[in-house]
C-alpha cells in the first residue's frame, strides 16, 4: 500500500491516478489529518509527499513525517514534498530566481535509481516559485537532477531511500514521469527491503544494493 500526503494540491490527484494504473493501493491524507502514530499503523510500503501551495513549515505533517519515516519506509517527495524532504535534512529552502508556473524544463539526471532507463535529458512541467538552496544541502544529500540552467530538480540521500524532485512527473507535459514513479516502486520495493535489509539502489557507488542505515 502507498500512503500519498496530500499537501492541498490540485496535482495530488494525478499522482494517485498514475500509481493506480500502476497497480497500487493508495491511501490518501491531507497534511493535518493524520498523525505519526496513524501513519506507523497503517503499516504503508511506499510515503508520497505531494506538490502544496505553501513552503514545508506549513506542510502539516510532511516534515515530521520525512524525519520519523526515513530509512524505514521509501520515501518520494514531489515540489514542495522535495523541498520538505531538503529542509528535513537541514537544507534551506528559497524564493527561486524565476518563476515556474507550467513551464517546462531540460531535465538531466544521474542515470539512478527513479532515473534509470529514462531519456536524458527529458522534458519536464514545473510550477513552483521557491527552490532548494543547493549550497545549503547537507552532506547526506546528493543533487541527481537539474534545469538547463543548472538549478536543482532532484535530490537522493546517500544511505537511505528518500528522493525528491521539483518537478511534477504526473504532468502530462513530463515526458516520462509514469516511467519515473514506476522506477520508484520497483527500485525501492519494502517487501525486498525488510527482507534482505538493504535497498537495491542500482547504480550507487557502484554496488547493486546498499545498506539501509
Amino acid at each position: 500500500m502507498l500512503l500519498m500526503i496530500d499537501n492541498y494540491d490540485s496535482f495530488t490527484y494525478n499522482l494517485v491516478q498514475y500509481f493506480l494504473e500502476l497497480g497500487q493501493e493508495v491511501v490518501v491524507r491531507r497534511n493535518d489529518a493524520i498523525t505519526l502514530e496513524e501513519i506507523a499503523a497503517l503499516q504503508p510500503d511506499y510515503l508520497v509527499l505531494s506538490p502544496g501551495p505553501c513552503t514545508p513549515n506549513e506542510a502539516g505533517i510532511s516534515l515530521a513525517a520525512i524525519t520519523a519515516f526515513a530509512g524505514k519506509i521509501p520515501i518520494l517527495g514531489v515540489c514542495l514534498g522535495h523541498q520538505s524532504i531538503a529542509q528535513a535534512f537541514g537544507g534551506r529552502v528559497v524564493r527561486a530566481a524565476r518563476l515556474m508556473h507550467g513551464k517546462t524544463s531540460t531535465i538531466t539526471h544521474d542515470g539512478k535509481t527513479i532515473y534509470r532507463n529514462l531519456p536524458n535529458p527529458f522534458t519536464a512541467t514545473r510550477y513552483h516559485s521557491l527552490i532548494v538552496a543547493e549550497e545549503t544541502l547537507p552532506g547526506c544529500l546528493e543533487v541527481t537532477a537539474r534545469s538547463e540552467t543548472g538549478e536543482l530538480m532532484g535530490l537522493r540521500h546517500r544511505h537511505l531511500a528518500v528522493e525528491g524532485v521539483q518537478f511534477h512527473p504526473e504532468s502530462i507535459l513530463t515526458a516520462v514521469g509514469k516511467e519515473l514513479l514506476q522506477n520508484f516502486l520497483e527500485v525501492y520495493a519494502k517487501q525486498a527491503f525488510m527482507e534482505a535489509g538493504t535497498l537495491p539502489l542500482q547504480g550507487l557507488s557502484g554496488t547493486n544494493e546498499y545498506k539501509a542505515s
